[in-house]
């Protein structure tokens, strides 16, 4: 079973399920209980608020001699037992006190048997506690018999204010009657005339009220009181709905363990795929997304391998390949030396210049090797002026290409980055520019929110929208060329590609706004210090040439 639970995910997520289940219904039964236990004791403090206000009211207004027998009196009365003693004899907790220096009653169930009901009288340091046994008519009747005694000597407002008082302190109704309410038989009526209490059941048994006479046709009505109802259907429903609440927050916090361990798998793979192959999943357990994890690894470690090799090999054949050509260099340059035919001469000449593209093919070879491997390219940052690079490019580039115009815009501003790094990626845009442009090449530089902003547009045929995502693919070229008069070897942009993912940067393609040709853009990060020195909106124009490699792949 341990085995079981161990490999199979989904078993371990429907006992899980059964425990969080089992463990909600246990929540459940233990709230209702708890919360009928509460509801149980407000009913009671609501019951017993009504006799101890009138109690203490009592005992206030009466002279210390007189309150023993008037405890006697009202004891026998109620069927219970008084008792008047100081605060300190009783064991209260400090939220008790301040309930009872509050005015408020204070319902026990006591130790021996039956209820405890405390309430401090006013303006005194005494407390009143009442014990009954249980509540029953008698203690009802005798709460009514207590009322018209305290009512009977006040005046008709005195009356108004404490039946106010009393309806206030217990959620009761208590209410005088100038006449004779319906719904009483004859007997109950007689009842009253004679002085007598009477209590009339109510809405199906579910609810109590007690009458009695004041005084002439003068009626007081306590009620009607509710009976207690353990399981009441708003309760119910509230419950039902904490409990779906509940497994539901078990069931999302199982889930989303599940999906925080695939979220790692992505971002892994994410890594990987961004040329972090180093990149490894932590095996947590051994179950599917385990083994899932372990597969992965795998296959990132076969990928790394491959790569490896293949960057080894290209480093390996780029450098043996530059003692053979030297070799040749040196072999036609003696030749050159020893003969005057002009034919011979020009194809030493012709042969010399197809060694130097094969030197600088070698080269960007290299180049592209170092950038796509990681852990080679060991960055020097720092802060560069963006503008500043952009005008060494330009003066670089523009001896070659005197039949196009060059013009650089933008402010300066300066960026954390490797400076022949940057110039390299800009001087490999710029070039490309030049050789698809007509007549103009334009190089923008702005500041964005998070990023600084480098556009090298050009008045050329742009790049169609189904080619924009290969061009910066190493060795393609959209018009298949490889001729001299063309020039490159499709790993210009790449290059660029590469120096920008290795300073945190991006670079993208659309069409220009200003010349409606191709636009490429640098986005680097803004460096620490974000300086924004404002330059001159833009430079005299500059004739640009030819620079180094950046072919439209």
């Amino acid at each position: 079973m341990r085995r079981a639970l161990s490999d199979s995910i989904f078993l371990r997520v429907y006992v899980v399920l059964l425990l969080a289940l089992l463990l909600t219904l246990g929540v459940a039964l233990g709230g209702y209980q708890l919360t009928n236990a509460v509801r149980l004791e407000a009913y009671q403090t609501r019951l017993g608020a009504a006799p101890m206000l009138l109690l203490t009211r009592q005992v206030a207004e009466a002279p210390p001699a007189e309150r023993s027998s008037l405890l006697e009196r009202s004891s026998r009365l109620l069927d219970a037992r008084l008792m008047l003693a100081p605060v300190e004899v009783f064991d209260l907790n400090w939220w008790e006190k301040r309930r009872l220096a509050a005015g408020r009653p204070l319902v026990h169930e006591h130790q021996d048997a039956g209820w405890q009901l405390l309430m401090q009288v006013p303006g005194e340091e005494q407390v009143l506690e009442l014990r009954l046994l249980h509540l029953a008519e008698r203690q009802l009747r005798g709460l009514m018999s207590l009322l018209r005694e305290t009512l009977l000597p006040m005046a008709p407002e005195q009356r108004v204010a404490l039946l106010s008082e009393l309806q206030d302190a217990s959620g009761l109704a208590f209410a005088q009657l100038p006449d004779m309410p319906n719904g009483l038989d004859a007997q109950q009526v007689g009842r009253i005339n004679d002085q007598r209490v009477v209590l009339n059941m109510a809405s199906h048994g579910q609810a109590l009220a007690l009458y009695t006479r004041l005084e002439g046709h003068n009626l007081i009505k306590v009620g009607p009181l509710q009976v207690f109802e353990t399981t009441p259907a708003a309760l119910i429903v509230a419950m039902i709905l904490a409990v779906i609440s509940l497994l539901g927050g078990v069931i999302y916090l199982v889930v989303r363990s599940l999906e925080a361990r695939l979220t790692r798998l992505e971002k892994a793979a994410t890594r990987i795929a961004g040329g972090y192959l180093d990149t490894r999943v932590r095996i947590e357990t051994n179950d599917f997304l385990g083994r899932l994890g372990m597969a992965f690894n795998g296959m990132a470690e076969r990928v790394q391998g491959l790569l490896g090799a293949q960057q080894d090999m290209i480093r390996a054949v780029s450098h043996e390949l530059r003692t053979p050509v030297a070799r040749i260099r040196f072999a036609l340059q003696m030749i050159e030396d020893m003969v005057d035919d002009d034919f011979v001469l020009r194809q030493i000449k012709g042969a010399d210049g197809d060694i130097e593209e094969l030197d600088k093919l070698i080269d960007e070879i290299l180049t592209y090797a170092r950038l796509n491997d990681a852990a080679g390219v060991q960055l020097d940052l720092g802060a560069v002026d963006c503008r500043e690079v952009a005008e060494q490019v330009c003066e670089t580039l523009a001896p070659l290409h005197p039949e196009l115009l060059l013009s650089i815009e933008g402010g300066a501003f300066d960026v954390e980055a490797e400076a022949r790094y940057l110039q390299r990626a800009l001087q490999n845009l710029v070039s490309n520019a030049c050789r698809h442009a007509d007549s103009r090449v334009l190089v923008r530089i702005s500041r964005d929110p998070q990023v600084v902003r480098i556009d090298v547009e050009d008045d050329g045929p742009g790049v169609g929208e189904e080619d924009r995502k290969k061009v910066f693919k190493p060795f393609a070229r959209l018009d298949d060329s490889r001729t001299r008069s063309s020039g490159g070897y499709g790993l210009g942009l790449s290059i660029v590609q590469k120096i920008m993912h290795s300073h945190g940067g991006s670079v993208v393609v659309d069409r220009g706004i200003a010349l409606k040709g191709a636009r490429f853009s640098l986005l680097l990060p803004l460096s620490s210090s974000k300086l924004g020195r404002e330059a001159p909106p833009s430079l005299p124009p500059v004739t640009p040439g030819e620079g180094d490699d950046g072919q439209r792949t």
